[in-house]
């Protein structure tokens, strides 16, 4: 299926300072998705730049839960390498995650349990069960930082916690309403859900995240405008693009009736992670 553009909307707080801004929402091991919406992207900025350099601010949550998170951190590295794009990889909770890890594997259970196992199959590790010892986890470790180039452990290392452009701020869950920007937590900027999604707004700027989703369809407010649409799930992965006062989002992926009926049928479930 062809990348679907969502009608444009006008914004009241929407200057970009004259930069053609694309952000990509949540791609989760989604490898098949990111280079559909990718080429979308190219084919749309190539129509609309006029001489501009599209800036690509990519929302986190990379890896886990999809098949192929070594692929899409391999599309990153690749990415960073470009001169005809600028580059902004922030940090999700799942890096997060992935990076804790390969610090401490003996407590990696829970990152194991919410999709760190796809990842290491990725890299062709077994991931150990539940019930394995501790040293099951450290060489689970171990082994995954043999498998893993250096060129990505060093994207991890390096991912950003915010971006800024013009009227916007953009992070992988949200933020701490009532608090400044520059004094926002890590753990907000990367896990926030309650106390920010039900914030009226306004922010300090207009936020642009991901981390949460409930469908296929971004959540377009005038305060923030969500992104996550759950692609290893509902097969749908979201880019939103803003060009001064005008928002548009750009979908690649599956029909969400058809994935809806599936659901229905008991196939598949679908829901926020």
């Amino acid at each position: 299926m062809m990348p679907k553009h969502l009608q444009p909307v006008r914004a009241k707080r929407g200057s970009t300072a004259g930069q053609l801004v694309y952000a990509v929402g949540d791609i989760h091991g989604c490898y098949d998705l990111l280079t559909e919406l990718l080429a979308d992207l190219a084919k749309d900025w190539s129509e609309r730049a006029g001489g501009r350099r599209p800036v690509l601010i990519f929302l986190g949550d990379y890896v886990d839960r999809g098949p192929d998170s070594a692929k899409v951190l391999e599309a990153m590295v690749q990415l960073q390498r470009r001169s005809d794009v600028q580059v902004h990889l922030l940090m999700g909770n799942h890096e997060q995650a992935l990076l804790a890890f390969l610090d401490k594997p003996e407590a990696g259970a829970n990152w194991l349990h919410f999709g760190g196992r796809q990842t290491l199959t990725a890299y062709g590790v077994r991931p150990p069960e539940p019930a394995d010892r501790p040293e099951d986890y450290v060489t689970a470790r171990d082994e995954l930082l043999s498998a893993m180039p250096a060129a990505h452990l060093r994207l991890l290392q390096q991912l950003e916690l915010m971006a800024f452009v013009g009227d916007y701020v953009f992070v992988h869950a949200g933020v701490r309403p009532g608090k400044s920007l520059s004094k926002q937590s890590d753990r907000d900027l990367l896990w926030i859900r309650e106390g920010f999604l039900d914030a009226q707004g306004p922010h300090e700027k207009v936020v642009v995240h991901g981390h949460t989703w409930t469908c296929d369809r971004p959540d377009l407010l005038e305060h923030r405008i969500g992104i996550d649409t759950g692609a290893y799930s509902t097969g749908v992965l979201t880019a939103l693009r803003l060009d001064n006062g005008e928002r548009c989002c750009l979908q690649a992926g599956r029909s969400f009736e058809r994935l809806a009926a599936r659901a229905a049928s008991a196939e598949l479930r679908i829901g926020p992670p």
